[in-house]
């Protein structure tokens, strides 16, 4: 993909697709309910479509009509034996979730995925489901392919104390509790996303929570509902903060998610200077959703703490391309996480952007980036990483000249209109 930089701002309205993590535990939830759902707006993007086949593929009823999809619900208990592994592609959320839904069933399962899938931890689901009673064994004990065999004995709950700050970690608990006996209570020192937590109590199930702890009743039955997926933050993000480099721009983007555990991105671009407001604020179905309204503004470097990191952990690449056409330095700090994702984050920030003329330094896991003016152009390598694409491209635009960026294809994973919807602006 070449992109050349521009210098007139970014001007009009748009949306952006469909929440990724709210499509995937939409179609979980769904299938696992009883009685019927329907879903509006649901992200059509490679990893998605991998949770609806791998639930197709275990017998429930999932058909797309109107623009709308309709999940036939078969109950906790209702899912089919898979006739093949359940090939998860890249999606680590895929993956991740549902292990904790199949170590509560009455039949074996493998998951699968392809080469850099298989290299992320797993580990770190394999340990709390096996606490509570799961059969389950990994590659090494810590990758792909998972192996998970029938409990002999129905899952327990526990009390665990998140090690790492995972939403996946957190919701796939959350999901093979529906099938233990007793209350299970998650402690998180660092807030994550809270999607599964929302979705499931609007889906009628108990769970709570009291300050850092979140709870959740096994004897929960999830009913069928009407969901409305609200626009993705995180691919919202590559406009918002494009917007704000560029002179001139007055971008609003429509009907995008606004959940506080998601909008770290929004508080941490206020705290520099950015000129960002949200409009038309309202509630779809247990999730907030705004208007946000974006305006070119200077921006200034500040520290981003571990405890905000968890609300904008996809959203680091196109931050530190922010910070890197900022006045003063920025520190991102404690962003470890950046290295278990498609590509190890952290290494492909401070390469590409080092190449694109960015004062970059990266100490531990700690990213530390001092603002230049202009970016140069070049040939940039996403490492087929959706989010590294996309910061790229935004950055791109404030090359001296004409970039090309590799790997461009892999935003089919997050945000397919991704390009279509950067040409209609520019």
């Amino acid at each position: 993909m070449k992109i050349n930089s521009i210098r007139k701002g970014l001007v009009g309205e748009i949306t952006v697709p469909g929440d990724k993590s709210i499509s995937h535990r939409s179609i979980i939830i769904s299938s696992l309910s009883t009685g019927n759902s329907i879903i509006e707006n649901l992200l059509e993007s490679e990893d998605v479509e991998r949770t609806i086949e791998a639930f197709k593929n275990m017998g429930v009823n999932i058909i797309k009509k109107n623009n709308k999809y309709y999940v036939e619900g078969v109950g906790l208990k209702g899912l089919e034996k898979p006739k093949k592994p359940i090939d998860c592609g890249n999606s680590g959320t895929t993956a991740r979730l549902l292990s904790g839904v199949l170590v509560g069933q009455k039949f074996d399962s493998i998951i699968v995925g392809d080469e850099s899938l298989s290299m992320r931890p797993m580990d770190r689901i394999i340990l709390p489901l096996s606490k509570m009673g799961a059969k389950i064994k990994g590659r090494m004990n810590k990758h792909l392919p998972i192996c998970i065999s029938p409990s002999q004995d129905k899952l327990k709950s526990i009390n665990y104390e998140l090690p790492v700050a995972s939403a996946q970690v957190k919701s796939a608990i959350l999901l093979a509790t529906l099938y233990a006996t007793g209350k299970t209570s998650i402690i998180e020192n660092k807030v994550t996303r809270d999607h599964t937590e929302r979705m499931l109590e609007y889906f009628g199930c108990n769970v709570y929570r009291t300050n850092n702890v979140i709870y959740v009743d096994s004897n929960s039955v999830p009913v069928g509902k009407k969901i409305y997926v609200p626009g993705d933050i995180s691919s919202a993000s590559y406009f918002i903060v494009a917007a704000t480099i560029i002179e001139g721009s007055n971008l609003t983007i429509r009907n995008v998610g606004i959940n506080p555990t998601r909008s770290g991105i929004i508080t941490v671009l206020r705290k520099m200077g950015a000129d960002i407001k949200i409009v038309n604020k309202r509630e779809l179905n247990n999730e907030p959703v705004g208007d946000i309204v974006v305006k070119h503004a200077p921006l200034k470097g500040i520290v981003v703490d571990e405890q905000i990191i968890g609300t904008l952990i996809d959203e680091i690449p196109i931050l530190a391309v922010a910070a890197s056409l900022s006045e003063g330095t920025t520190v991102i700090k404690d962003a470890e996480e950046l290295k278990y994702k498609e590509s190890n984050r952290l290494e492909t920030i401070y390469s590409e952007l080092k190449k694109m003329g960015a004062n970059i330094k990266m100490m531990g896991n700690d990213l530390i980036i001092e603002g230049v003016k202009e970016l140069n152009a070049g040939k940039f390598d996403s490492y087929n990483d959706h989010r590294m694409a996309m910061a790229l491209s935004i950055a791109a635009l404030k090359g001296n000249g004409q970039s090309e960026i590799l790997g461009y294809k892999s935003v089919n994973i997050s945000f397919p209109s991704f390009y279509k919807t950067l040409y209609s602006l520019c």
